[in-house]
């Protein structure tokens, strides 16, 4: 399916490979806790262990014991057979003067022998009759044999010992079963553990949700990828962050959005190349992993990529989501995994700012612009509180007479070795670093105390849409006036349109306590954003601010006058007064006059300078109008 896009030189042996550590491994997610389950089943072997080696010490202890006890019983039994043969040689000793002469021993002797050697069933016989008694040759005085005393071998101890053995056998056969029985069960436990030590060892490779790589394993398979690319391939990283997801899960919900993100995953797997390996690496960012020949067009393989996560999906109802991508190539971009991924996360961040679908292959610039940022992040607070930054002010004029009636405070920032740094540029860097609190009140402080050296002119003050959310800026105002003691009438609070979209009733009443305190506010860049008029009836705004790009068409295009014409009736019919920025030449001042404007501000009058000059401005134009605060020629002008 990649064939028009040069996909098909792909290398396939490393891709078939790396598939065999990673794609393969990744199926189902995990349906189960694997901590858990690794936990359990580690208790449960440890238990069987436990038990088998108890069965076992149990079953050698029994079958020891029996061995022992039998034998020391036999030893028993033969320590008293040689007692008993002792005693029997001592008494025939003692009496064999009795029946020296005569084959007759008396009853009353064998009753004592018998009592004295412990022999049970003592007999005297001249011939033996049972071969299976014990005998005991008897001589007389010369030396013949008079006759035999016999009786019966008792065994005391080992007839015991027997009585016993059947009891310790079924205790031994008891214990076996035992023990073969706790064997299966350690087979199985062992079994049950290798399992969950599998599913523990993938739940660390594996995103449960989605059953792709995760963060971790990604970076892993990426270092694979690195090693494998031979001298005429390269190794591409790219990053898909998926767009709108937080109006996805406040519309579905947090499973709803879980299912919506298993289902792009699915789709990713489908439409990347076979020698490809997809990865989840955040919450709606997925990273690509190829080794393919130079040649090969990733961008077209992208947006293959993104127009299939692009497609509607259907769950309860139909759900569309886009996505941007960035990507980043070894050895052409990078030789390292950090240095690969970095350079691939800037790229995606590129892509971001460009908006859905777009797709951005790492530039060098791109990192120029993030070490930018990087010592703007690192020099930004240093300069503020060295007192480092400073306000330039821009004049405002008077459309009929040319008088300056205000100046607009703007923030100026020259670094001592970088020179001159733009808001633009280091503006969305205090945003991110959570400054903005710091540096408006900065602003709007400072602007108060230098309006004091101007009792004639307002000054105008933008407030970013982070201060005006917050309901802490009221208090800011009142405190900055009342250590200026500039009256609140000569202060007049600049606000962009889309802070007003936002949250109205906040704003509505933020506006309200504004104008409690007697300064007025001001609706900058009209007509750059949503121009929704409805909100110009809702706000109670006191101006309007034309944004520059209704003034650039002027003399251009034939609507560029009826547009701002309409803007300022518009504004005289709800009683406010309507400036007009960016005006560069005299024929925009003249046309934008006559269309009925009540103030201007451009650099035709003059750019924004120091306070110090601003003074000597206002100075000339005294000495040049007889006294009246008149702007000068532009030539004049700073």
């Amino acid at each position: 399916m990649f064939g028009d896009v040069g996909i098909e030189k792909a290398r396939p042996a490393p891709g078939r490979r790396l598939l065999a550590l990673a794609r393969g491994v990744f199926g189902k997610g995990l349906q189960s806790d694997p901590k858990v389950s690794r936990a359990k089943a580690r208790r449960k072997f440890s238990a069987s262990r436990l038990i088998v080696l108890l069965a076992l010490v149990a079953m050698g202890a029994t079958l020891i014991s029996a061995g022992v006890g039998y034998g020391l019983a036999q030893q028993s039994d033969e320590r008293m057979w040689s007692e008993q043969r002792g005693a029997l040689r001592n008494a025939i000793a003692e009496f064999r003067a009795m029946f020296g002469q005569t084959s007759e021993i008396d009853p009353r002797f064998v009753r004592m022998v018998e009592q004295s050697a412990r022999l049970q069933d003592l007999k005297f016989e001249a011939e033996p009759a049972y071969s299976e008694r014990e005998m005991q040759p008897v001589l007389d005085a010369q030396g013949r044999i008079a006759g035999f005393f016999t009786w019966e071998k008792s065994r005391p101890m080992t007839t015991a010992m027997n009585r016993l053995m059947p009891f310790i056998a079924g205790l031994a056969i008891a214990l076996i079963g035992f023990a073969g029985f706790s064997l299966a069960q350690l087979r199985r436990a062992g079994r049950d553990l290798a399992a969950s030590e599998e599913q523990a060892r993938r739940a660390a490779d594996e995103d449960k949700l989605t059953g792709l790589p995760n963060h971790a394993k990604t970076l892993e398979l990426l270092d694979l990828f690195l090693a494998e690319h031979a001298g005429h391939e390269s190794t591409t990283f790219a990053l898909l962050e998926l767009d709108g997801m937080e109006d996805v899960t406040a519309h579905l919900g947090v499973l709803g959005s879980d299912e919506l993100i298993v289902a792009v995953a699915e789709r990713l797997r489908e439409a990347v190349p076979p020698e490809a390996v997809v990865g989840r690496v955040g919450s709606d960012e997925f990273a690509v992993m190829l080794i393919a020949d130079d040649g090969a067009d990733i961008e077209a393989m992208l947006r293959t990529v993104l127009d299939s996560v692009a497609r509607p999906h259907w769950f309860d109802t139909v759900v569309r989501v886009s996505a941007h991508a960035g990507f980043a190539q070894a050895p052409r971009h990078a030789t390292t995994r950090g240095e690969l991924t970095r350079r691939a996360e800037l790229a995606l961040r590129a892509a971001a700012k460009k908006g859905p679908g777009s797709i951005v292959a790492f530039e060098l610039a791109i990192d120029t612009v993030s070490t930018d940022q990087k010592f703007i992040h690192r020099e930004l607070p240093r300069a503020l509180s060295a007192n480092e930054l400073e306000l330039h002010y821009q004049p405002i004029i008077a459309a009929h007479g040319g008088r300056i009636v205000g100046v607009e405070a703007l923030l100026r920032w020259t670094h001592a070795t970088r020179g001159p740094i733009g808001p633009a540029i280091f503006i969305p860097v205090a945003e991110q670093m959570g400054l903005m609190d710091t540096l408006g009140a900065f602003v709007l402080r400072r602007a108060l105390q230098e309006a004091k050296r101007w009792p004639d002119l307002y000054i105008a003050v933008n407030l970013s849409p982070l201060q005006v959310r917050d309901r802490t800026i009221v208090d800011l105002v009142r405190s900055a006036l009342a250590e200026s003691g500039v009256a609140p009438s000569r202060l007049m609070l600049e606000i962009t349109e889309g802070v007003l979209i936002d949250n109205p009733e906040e704003m509505v009443k933020r506006i309200e306590d504004l104008h409690d305190l007697g300064v007025r506010v001001a609706l900058d860049d009209f007509g750059s954003g949503y121009s929704n008029l409805s909100y110009l009836q809702r706000f109670p705004l006191d101006k309007l601010k034309i944004d520059r790009s209704f003034v650039v068409a002027l003399g251009t295009s034939a609507n560029g006058g009826v547009i701002i014409q309409a803007i300022v009736a518009l504004g005289r019919a709800l009683g406010l007064s309507v400036l007009v920025e960016g005006v560069e030449t005299e024929q925009q001042r003249v046309l934008l006059r006559l269309a009925g404007c009540d103030e201007m501000q451009g650099f035709l009058f003059a750019k924004p300078a120091p306070a110090a000059t601003i003074d000597r401005l206002l100075t000339q134009q005294k000495q040049n109008s007889g006294g009246k605060a008149l702007l000068p020629p532009p030539a004049l002008t700073a």
